[in-house]
This record gives C-alpha cells, structure tokens and sequence, in this order.
C-alpha cells in the first residue's frame, strides 16, 4: 500500500481533479483506453462517504473554505490523502472506506469535513481522501510528520489486511536500507503499459502510435524515452525496456510471424496430400500414420516447427523476465526496519 499525506490551499482545485475525468483524454481516447486497459476513463470517479458535507464541486468547495475561515493562521487548510494498494492486492468497497476511515483518525480529522472518492481508472484499488484541517471548533489538525505518520499507517494496514508491504518513503528509513531498489508506481506502469503494447502490436510504428494513444511521447534517438501525462520522462533502460530490447522483441514477432505463415501453407498442402488417401482396416491406418509420421519428418515442416517453437519460448521468456515486479522480492518487513532503528540507537558504555 503506498499512501501520501498533501497539504493544499485551494479546495476547489482538489476537488475539481479528483471528481472529474483527465481533461487531457478526449472522449474517443476514453473509450480507446477503457477498452484496451479494462478499467473505466469516463466517469472515473465515484465518491463512496461525504463527512459533514455534500453537493457539487462548488458546493463542496464553498462548504470546507467557510469552516476554514474559522482559523485565521492556516494557510494550507486543504488535507489531500492518495491511497493506493500494491499491484495483485485486492479489497472490498467496506475495507476501502474502513481504510480511508482510519487515515482520517490517524491524521485526527475524523470529526472535520471530508469526503472519500474511488478512482476506477486503474488496475488496483485507488481512493482520494480530501480533508478540512480546520474543524468546527476552528482548530488546526497537524501536518507534522505527516509522511512518517503515513508510512506507520500503510505498515499497520497492510498488516490488517493481509496486503503487501511495500517500502516506505526512502528518506525515513535507516541509512543501511536505503539501497534496496524502491518500487516506483509511475515506472510500474509504464513497464506494465510498454509491454501489453508490444504484445500487440507488429512493428515499430503501431507499437509508437498505440502508447500515443496510452497518453505518452514517445522519444526516440540512440535510446528511447516515454514522457507521461504528468510530464515526467522516463528512460526506456530505466523500466527494463531499452531500445535494444524492444527492437529485439519486435524483430522475434516479425520472424514468428513469417513463420507461422509458411507452417499455414505446407499444412494445407498436406491436409490436400492426406485426403487423396484412404484407410479401411486399422492395419491400413496405422501404416498411413507411420507414412505420415516419415513424411513430416523429411518435409520442411518438421524443422519449421521446431523454429517456430524456439522463437515463441525465447519471446516469452523475454518478455516475462522484463514484465516480472522487481519489487515483489525487495519488500522489506516493518519487523526489520524497526530492529535497525533499535541497533542504531545502541550506543556502547564509555
């Protein structure tokens, strides 16, 4: 589970960006991304609790400003929490409010305005929590520590719920686990994203279009890069996916391609050759098989076969070994993090 704690300004802007859908996906792009990733782009949000608060976006806004305006020292009264599960984890829609609803007390807004959305455009399980810092006795919730306090709750969920337990945020662990690779949602995705496309697509240029169409620029030159919606660029090496490696990969499709289209032609020549032959008795059949059977082995087919099943294992094997989670095996239990810490503080007798 991964979680982040946001502080804010403008409730409306917050609000505004987690009710409605991308505004850079046109309608068609919405349909073409819904189909193609199963998830849903149009009317992507769905608001699962409204705390003390209800209405539209401006309603909503003009509700949390009038509270806010009860303290006259907060600048930053908006409380914006993401929250979202590992690749694989699963949960019903009553654990995602009790998830949500257990930030809200851990960050002690239970009883402020807030409202809880679903995102359902992605694979996992993905909910906005939007909060008042300002409660209507006009005090201020903390935002000390909060992304301590964040990581604390996500190892405590994860442990509740029986989820993975993912990494924390790198700067609050010890100095001697730091090193372990962090897993990255946004380069999670890309790789997940490069790679059903290759398994589409026949060349290069569909493989370009069809990310295109994902929402990325693509950057080729020595080396290929992707920039996503939220201009972050990220190298192709950076995920598993260099050029090289797509070129290669691409290359294997087109030999599998052609190969399998010429195992279509001896096979109907041969299906042509078995029907000017007849067999009554089991002894007549089994003669013909074994003729068969001779046949094959001195045809071209035979070796073509075996062609065709050496490039389609090594494509596979290629592809599963990038698209594998890195992270899956680097996790590191909350139990190890904590005994560091006890280690660290040890100090010997002077």
């Amino acid at each position: 589970m991964i979680g982040r704690p946001i502080t804010g300004s403008s409730f409306l802007g917050c609000i505004s960006y987690n009710l409605e859908d991308k505004r850079e996906l046109t309608e068609e792009q919405k349909e073409q991304l819904s189909q193609l990733e199963g998830v849903q782009h149009k009317d992507r949000a769905e608001v699962l609790v409204y705390n003390k608060c209800f209405g539209d976006k401006y309603e909503l806004a003009a509700q949390f400003r009038e509270v806010a305006q009860l303290s006259k020292r907060v600048e930053k009264p908006v409380f914006h929490f993401p929250i979202r599960l590992a690749p694989g984890d699963t949960v019903n829609r009553d654990e995602l409010i009790e998830i949500a609803e257990a930030c809200v007390r851990e960050f002690e807004v239970e009883n402020n305005q807030y409202v809880i959305i679903l995102h359902k455009d992605t694979r996992e399980p993905h909910i906005h929590i939007i909060a008042n810092r300002v409660g209507f006795d006009g005090k201020v919730a903390s935002d000390s520590y909060s992304k301590r306090r964040m990581m604390a709750l996500c190892r405590r969920l994860e442990k509740q719920y029986k989820l993975r337990e993912v990494l924390g945020p790198r700067a609050s662990l010890p100095k001697e686990l730091r090193l372990i690779p962090h897993h990255n949602a946004r380069k999670e995705r890309l790789k997940n994203d490069i790679g059903r496309t290759l398994e589409q697509v026949k060349n290069y240029q569909e493989f370009a279009e069809l990310m295109q169409k994902l929402g990325y620029t693509v950057l080729k030159s020595r080396g290929i890069a992707f920039i996503d919606d939220k201009k972050v660029k990220i190298k192709g090496s950076e995920v598993g996916f260099s050029l090289s490696k797509i070129e290669q990969i691409l290359y294997l499709k087109r030999e599998l391609a052609v190969k399998l289209a010429k195992q279509a032609v001896f096979e109907t020549a041969g299906r042509q050759q078995k029907s000017e032959y007849r067999a009554s008795t089991p002894a007549q059949k089994l003669l013909l098989q074994t003729w068969q059977q001779a046949q094959l082995e001195k045809s071209p087919l035979f070796p073509l076969q075996q062609e065709i099943k050496t490039i389609a294992q090594e494509l596979n094997q290629l592809l599963y070994g990038l698209l594998k989670p890195e992270y899956m095996d680097q996790s590191i239990n909350p139990e190890l993090v904590k005994e560091a810490k006890r280690k660290k503080k040890r100090r010997p007798p002077r």
